[in-house]
């Protein structure tokens, strides 16, 4: 590479390596691109390379499970390049600190660790592509632009700042170079300081809904996801784990044997895999072992009730405080109510899959992972290996939704490829990923406030008891020093009660934790915590609302005082959706929030149907996320998101009997069907803020929007998540 691109090497702060905090970790430090040229393809620093035919290559350090990123990034790099986007395509990016996400790991950890900083990871999370990213892609695609223009200009004896790029070409005045002619030249030159952004006919492509870069080979079949690795030599294999903290007692291995195309067992102290020709063989053989596990807790739906309900009980940590409630609240009437939320599923497509290989003492993986630096260290420890001997390819993923976070499909399909000496594929079937799910937590929340005559909000209490969730996802992902002393100066788990601070004017409120021990492997599900605590929040609103009687949209624009996005948000949204104030009878409910620098608001039309169970109508959201660079990727995410929360209010969740979760696959969760997906508008509003977060923007509103119309619609009011209780 040309010592001119080397030179403009990028600073990253933080600590010696995850898991550990040194003094000096506080200095910065410089890496070196670690991106790979194919023959023909001329380097570009970190975040692209130009091939001689003219095509783009952007490394993206961003997992793709459906949100679009690998057109965003893309898009942003073509647009300061100046590129014509038929010609651009993308490949993930090396690991390499360069493309480390500390915006990802403050927001999904909600500034766990930034008392005590630390080495961020590469990490998709966090509603944090734009946001963190923006920039640098931006950069990469000015200086290559600059040196293509430089090297156009010498070679016609011009000032390279009166040329202009135009679809792949550089111009000036009849004279045109295309990129791919003049990349080998450029590639040798030093970048510009300062870099020319936004110039030279660059900024064409931000705020166009070009065609999304992964949907031909979606739509035609030829998109690789991990199980679609194939191998020379390669067995399958299927997996069955004990519940929580048992291990593993029996087996039948004689019966599997009886099974055609079976060619071994694997036996671990928590899990049994069987490894056959095919991976239909392998599940059959599974069924043959019968095995047998021992041990752990016996959690069902009960004891996690009860460990909630106990948790409130007990003394909590303030985590967030307005005022002086007490006095507030010191002999006063007060409005209570207590709600419930249940274990939330993930419910991706795509179940835990890997594909690994071991040669010559070096590991290779192909993973469905949001985090491959860390899948990265989890695989060499569960294998025996170096960090430096284990390769991850991460691949396309089917969903996720937080799901791909977690490494335990990539320990296993490590440890049974060093075991196998041969390669293996690892899928889980449906049953093992929801049985096996790292599940939004079950919450509980003790609301409680104290209204004046003319209904205004005096004070505001909240009290929610759910499990320690960033703490224990923290713990998973980066283990070690760092992460546990974080935990330790840490004021309860600001994870499980992200989003329980209302986003409205109250003189005096007061959030407090209270950590429950219920049992149960939880984990991060699109929204995390603000998928419950937004349905605390705006229900209990509306319940002071219609005791105060009190119309719900004018209300919450009243409380808002100093957030004219939101308020924006909330009268677009009526508007749009023709709200009739939320009167009895109406079906119509309202709820808004904000979230990752993003504002939502959403209107649902919602009744029972006969069979007891809610019907969703109509949705409408009106969103303010700042500036697009394609929105036509966002409005996606905002439906998307919309449907997911829909299906977590209406039974993307689980109980436990026996210590084993209750659902075992989609035909017993009440997800939306296409033929209950309701008439949904999406208004985006006009903005020239910052990007915000949309990946999980769509999720927390829905259900108590649904919740608050239900209401409307029956005047009984449902006070548990999913919406199946009627209290």
């Amino acid at each position: 590479m040309a010592n001119g691109i080397n030179r403009r090497r990028i600073l990253v702060g933080g600590g010696a390596g995850i898991g550990l905090i040194v003094a000096w970790g506080l200095w910065p430090r410089s890496y070196a691109p670690n991106l790979v040229a194919n023959p023909g393809e001329a380097l570009f620093g970190a975040w692209l390379k130009i091939g001689s035919d003219g095509h783009v290559t952007v490394a993206v350090p961003q997992a793709e499970h459906g949100q679009g990123v690998y057109t965003a990034l893309a898009q942003i790099v073509a647009d300061e390049l100046g590129a014509d986007w038929r010609t651009v395509g993308v490949e993930p990016a090396p690991l390499n600190p360069l493309y480390a996400n500390p915006i990802g790991v403050g927001d999904l950890f909600e500034g766990l660790f930034a008392a005590l900083p630390v080495d961020a990871p590469m990490l998709t999370g966090g509603s944090s592509s734009i946001r963190m990213f923006e920039t640098a892609c931006r950069a990469a695609g000015a200086a290559a632009r600059a040196l293509l223009c430089m090297a156009a200009a010498k070679r016609w004896d011009v000032d390279w700042t009166q040329t202009r790029v135009e679809a792949g070409f550089v111009v000036h005045g009849a004279k045109r170079l295309r990129f791919a002619e003049l990349a080998e030249d450029a590639a040798k030159g030093t970048v510009p300081d300062p870099l020319p952004l936004g110039m030279q006919g660059a900024g064409k492509l931000t705020g166009t809904s070009v065609p999304r870069i992964d949907v031909p080979a979606k739509v035609d079949g030829s998109a690789n996801f991990a199980g679609d690795v194939r191998l020379a030599d390669m067995v399958h294999a299927a997996i069955r784990q004990g519940p929580a903290g048992s291990r593993l007692a029996k087996v039948d291995r004689a019966a599997a044997d009886r099974i055609d195309g079976v060619l071994s067992v694997v036996e671990n102290p928590h899990w049994v895999a069987a490894v056959a020709t095919t991976w239909w063989a392998a599940q059959q053989a599974l069924d043959a072992l019968a095995p047998r596990f021992e041990g752990g807790r016996a959690v069902d739906s009960a004891s996690i009730d009860a460990a909630l309900t106990a948790a409130l009980a007990a003394p909590g940590a303030s985590m967030a405080k307005v005022g002086d409630v007490e006095t507030v609240f010191k002999g006063a009437p007060l409005v209570t109510a207590e709600y419930r939320a249940g274990l939330g599923l993930h419910a991706a497509i795509e179940t835990p899959s890997a594909t690994a290989a071991y040669r010559d003492g070096r590991l290779e993986l192909w993973l469905a992972t949001q985090a491959p630096g860390l899948a990265q260290v989890a695989a060499a420890r569960a294998a025996g290996l170096s960090d430096s001997a284990v390769t991850v390819h991460p691949m396309l993923i089917g969903g996720s939704f937080g799901g791909a976070l977690e490494h335990g499909v990539a320990e296993q399909a490590a440890v049974l490829a060093v075991k196998l000496k041969r390669p293996v594929s690892l899928t889980w079937s449906r049953g093992e990923a929801t049985l096996h799910d790292r599940y939004r937590p079950a919450a509980a929340a003790r609301m409680a406030a104290r209204v004046a005559p003319n209904g205004a909000i005096l004070g505001w209490r909240a009290k929610i008891a759910a499990p320690a969730t960033g703490a224990e996802l923290a713990r998973r992902l980066m283990p070690g020093v760092a992460t546990e002393a974080a935990i330790r100066v840490a004021t309860g788990d600001r994870y499980a009660v992200a989003g329980a601070m209302p986003p409205y004017r109250i003189p005096a409120l007061a959030i407090d934790y209270h950590n429950a021990d219920i049992g149960v492997a939880t984990g991060h599900v699109r929204s995390g915590a603000h998928g419950y605590t937004a349905f605390f929040t705006e229900c209990f609103l509306d319940e002071l609302v219609k005791l105060a009687h009190s119309e719900p949209m004018s209300f919450r624009i009243g409380m808002l005082g100093g957030n004219p996005r939101l308020a924006r948000c909330l009268s677009t949204a009526a508007a749009l959706g023709g709200w009739d104030g939320g009167v009895p009878g109406s079906g119509q409910g309202i709820a808004a929030h904000a979230f990752r620098r993003s504002y939502i608001a959403v209107l649902a039309e919602a009744h029972m149907g006969d069979d007891r169970r809610p019907v969703v109508e109509r949705l409408v959201a009106a969103v303010d996320c700042g500036a697009q660079i394609n929105p036509d990727l966002v409005r996606q995410q905002i439906e998307a998101g919309l449907i997911f929360g829909m299906g977590n209010a209406l039974g993307a969740a689980t109980g436990f009997t026996r210590g084993l979760a209750d659902v075992r696959g989609f035909d017993a969760m009440t997800i939306p069907r296409l033929a209950d997906t309701p008439d949904i508008t999406v208004e985006m509003i006009r903005s020239d803020e910052a990007p915000g977060g949309v990946g999980e923007l769509g999720v927390p509103a829905v259900a108590p929007a649904i919740a608050n119309a239900l209401h409307s619609a029956t005047g009984y009011r449902i006070r548990n998540l999913p919406l199946n209780t009627i209290s």
